[in-house]
């Protein structure tokens, strides 16, 4: 490692690899002088669609309005309810609040860090319209749970997929309900250079009146029937995901390497837990549980050792300010918030690296 510290996140050594690639790429997208839509989206969104499996792909801005859009083309609105995780970023509740629907929460569970599917039936009530389970971490959710209670309730399902383009439970996530939602942030498995957001579906309406609420609610320049938004795919953003479209299998599969090696190093320590290694899992991040009550003055002396780390999430969705007093308390999501803390990880972190963390965090403990 050349840097003085050791970041969460290092994005350089990708690009080289794919550099010639992507400067290719741009500079097609530069000289064909059309940067929003158009051509390059239109490829991107046939290929992840085959990629994953899945009949329809619409790109969008961001993941948040992959989420907005794709609950409003499901028919989710105002005086609904959707229930999901109050552990998460605050993109999922904020995204059914913006829509005029009101998130409900369930509690997860601490081994997974996704949502309770033994305490979803309790908050359903006539207003549910859905369930937005939040693969977290690149852990896929218990779909099967999920689709047998949506299926039992008469619930659609659209899934926050975040931070799992790649995962797999049986087949990819995202393709397990009405509507998946995926963000192409830069630090994301398949980032882009800047914004930009996907919405898979199966149902051709869904995927049209995706397509529609994305250029302001029109089919045909001027003709717009319904009140949408300004959210295109740019051209660029398209170009670049379609370069590294191929490559993402084999970058999951090596952050899932990593991860065993991280649990290999960090075994036996004690007051620290590991993530699972299921089967699927991406591993977007990889995430311990401290347990001593001294998470923060831990992340502190980690940085001191010059290892960056990050907590993902401090406050659970339910405390945060603009919905604090609404919700009761959600004893898990609690007790996670205090305890997880993320550790360095990208495809091509080396074993040397991987060593000089694990040794920094057992001189910590």
């Amino acid at each position: 490692m050349t840097l003085d510290r050791i970041p969460i996140l290092d994005l350089r050594q990708q690009y080289q690899q794919i550099k010639s690639e992507l400067d290719q790429a741009i500079a097609s997208v530069l000289e064909s002088g059309q940067f929003i839509l158009g051509p390059e989206v239109q490829k991107f969104e046939a290929e992840v669609a085959e990629y994953l499996g899945i009949k329809y792909a619409v790109g969008v801005n961001s993941g948040t309005d992959a989420l907005m859009i794709g609950m409003r083309a499901l028919g989710i609105g105002v005086g609904d309810e959707v229930i999901t995780t109050p552990f998460s970023f605050v993109a999922t509740a904020e995204s059914i609040s913006n829509i005029g629907a009101k998130p409900v929460f369930v509690d997860v569970e601490a081994e997974t860090f996704n949502l309770n599917p033994q305490a979803i039936k309790a908050q359903i009530t006539p207003q549910t319209k859905a369930i937005m389970p939040v693969h977290l971490y690149g852990r896929p959710v218990a779909m099967d749970h999920i689709r047998a209670i949506a299926r039992e309730y008469h619930l659609q399902i659209i899934e926050d997929c975040a931070q799992s383009f790649g995962a797999r439970a049986g087949q990819y996530t995202g393709t397990f309900g009405d509507v998946g939602a995926f963000s192409f942030f830069p630090t994301k498995n398949l980032g882009a250079y800047g914004d930009g957001g996907l919405i898979v579906t199966n149902n051709p309406d869904v995927a049209e009146l995706a397509s529609m609420l994305r250029v302001h609610g029109s089919k045909y320049r001027y003709q717009n029937e319904i009140l949408g938004y300004n959210s295109r795919l740019d051209s660029l953003q398209a170009s670049i995901l379609r370069v590294k479209l191929p490559y993402v299998k084999h970058w999951n599969e090596q952050r899932y390497q990593v991860a065993k090696r991280y649990n290999q190093l960090l075994q036996n320590i004690p007051d620290l837990i590991t993530p699972e290694l299921c089967e699927g899992h991406v591993f977007h991040q990889y995430t311990i549980r401290i347990t001593n009550g001294k998470r923060d003055q831990f992340q502190k002396h980690l940085e001191a050792k010059g290892v960056s780390s990050m907590v993902y999430y401090p406050i659970p969705q339910n405390r945060l300010p603009i919905y604090a007093g609404q919700y009761p308390d959600y004893p898990v999501s609690d007790l996670l918030a205090t305890q997880v803390l993320s550790l360095p990880i990208w495809p091509e972190i080396t074993p040397e690296t991987q060593e000089i963390i694990a040794l920094a965090l057992k001189s910590c403990l």
